[in-house]
């Protein structure tokens, strides 16, 4: 069935993202199908896993309440259009790939022609062809059925431990405080990541 938030809430979540697009209404859907299958737990107990930097995880953060500040987005950069979502008051979890067949063999076109306007060589009947294959996309993403719109796995593991606020230790070069996970240890001094970076040669 078609997307069932409501345009008032598909325009919030376009207002706080920026502008509309197919990347959004992918994140729209899947927020949609975590909310869905998870029983809408609070935003306090739900977690999001995303795979992806896309404009999408916007959508995931707006409708879900999943926050990095809160520590229940979190982000790994695979570049998958993939998304985990975890109840722990229940424990359930799942995983949901964007299911290829969605894009309806439109990405070959697509992705030569946005090659040609990031080269600068598009003229303007390129762009309109683009902006008429997004809008079709869009359009396709809202109301196609979340079954055929995503590729879903149950997910056995836990979710991801909630965040804990941890002791801060003083990088011996820069003098700033640094949360004392993400210190390193080189030449008997406690440093913070981009210290490391500028004395360790292999990174």
């Amino acid at each position: 069935m078609p997307c069932a938030f409501s345009q008032d809430e598909i325009d919030a979540v376009i207002a706080f993202h920026g502008h509309s697009c197919p990347g959004l209404t992918i994140g729209i859907r899947a927020a949609e199908l975590a909310l869905h299958e998870l029983d809408y737990p609070k935003d306090s107990d739900m977690v999001a896993v995303v795979e992806t930097d896309m404009c999408g995880v916007d959508a995931i953060q707006f409708l879900t309440g999943c926050t990095m500040g809160k520590g229940n987005l979190i982000h790994h950069d695979y570049g998958k259009i993939a998304f985990s979502f975890f109840d722990r008051r229940t424990g359930e979890g799942f995983r949901a790939l964007l299911n290829p067949k969605t894009r309806a063999g439109m990405d070959e076109e697509l992705g030569e022609l946005m090659g040609k306007i990031s080269e600068g060589t598009a003229g303007e009947t390129d762009k309109a062809r683009v902006e008429e294959l997004r809008e079709t996309l869009r359009t396709r993403f809202l109301n196609l059925d979340l079954e055929e719109m995503f590729l879903v796995t149950p997910l056995e593991r836990r979710a991801p431990r909630p965040a804990r606020v941890l002791s801060s230790l003083v990088c011996e070069e820069c003098g700033e405080s640094v949360m004392e996970s993400r210190t390193r240890r080189f030449g008997g001094k406690t440093l913070c990541i981009p210290c490391f970076s500028q004395v360790e040669q292999k990174i």
